[in-house]
């Protein structure tokens, strides 16, 4: 159903229309990230060290995710990781999808422990589908994936299982220094939300393996290419 191509990136009109595609399925990301935080039974690893840097700096969900997600696109950067255009859309349209959502606030609180694990389980199948349109986009990967791939690549030696039980586990032991939520919610999310999205890629035959991600500068000669050329037939 998904074929796993990126042609559609070799024009500009295929940029602008993927990463419009990009936007919209982490806005839509960013109501499943909700939800799992609006479960309250503890966030995902990654969420608990958001909420925690937010309460610890009286800083909105968004910004303390914008700036986390500004610090591991440096990191990967430094490793000299490829870097595409909506690894920039991710660091900025998620963390505020979720701040506009909590601002909203039209999903009732669970008032007891099955109900709120449904929730979580619901935010975590909006999380892999809209995990499936973004990847689609082919314009790059996250900075937290990135950043996993980016490790693996450095120690080859360590099983990436490994690499990113380490990852997760830090993030939310800091998370939790800095008081954000830990619970069987993180548990939950830490062993289903990998196997949900692989549900949702296999529920819409889509290879994730078969994607070449377009990076930043060849997107950008892309872009150059296409004005050199309306110049060209304007003159």
């Amino acid at each position: 159903m998904f074929k796993s191509s990126n042609l559609s990136n070799k024009t500009t009109a295929g940029i602008v229309l993927n990463s419009l595609v990009a936007i919209l399925s982490l806005f839509v990301n960013g109501f499943g990230i909700y939800l799992t935080m609006k479960a309250n039974i503890g966030a995902a690893p990654w969420d608990v060290f958001n909420l925690g840097l937010s309460r610890s700096l009286g800083i909105l969900y968004g910004t303390a995710s914008i700036s986390v997600s500004v610090a591991i696109l440096l990191i990967d950067i430094s490793m000299k990781e490829s870097i595409g255009i909506a690894m920039f859309i991710d660091a900025i349209v998620v963390g505020k999808s979720v701040d506009f959502f909590n601002y909203v606030d039209f999903v009732p609180t669970p008032s007891n422990l099955p109900t709120s694990i449904a929730m979580l389980f619901a935010g975590l199948f909006v999380l892999g589908y809209t995990q499936l349109f973004y990847m689609k986009a082919a314009l790059g990967c996250g900075p937290r994936d990135t950043l996993l791939v980016g490790l693996k690549r450095h120690l080859p030696k360590i099983p990436i299982g490994v690499i990113s039980i380490a990852l997760l586990g830090t993030a939310t032991l800091i998370g939790y220094l800095l008081g954000g939520p830990v619970g069987i919610g993180t548990i939950i999310c830490a062993l289903f939300q990998g196997p949900i999205m692989a549900f949702a890629f296999k529920t819409l035959h889509f290879d994730a393996t078969g994607i070449k991600h377009e990076n930043l500068f060849e997107s950008i000669a892309v872009i150059t290419a296409s004005i050199k050329n309306l110049k060209h037939k304007q003159a």
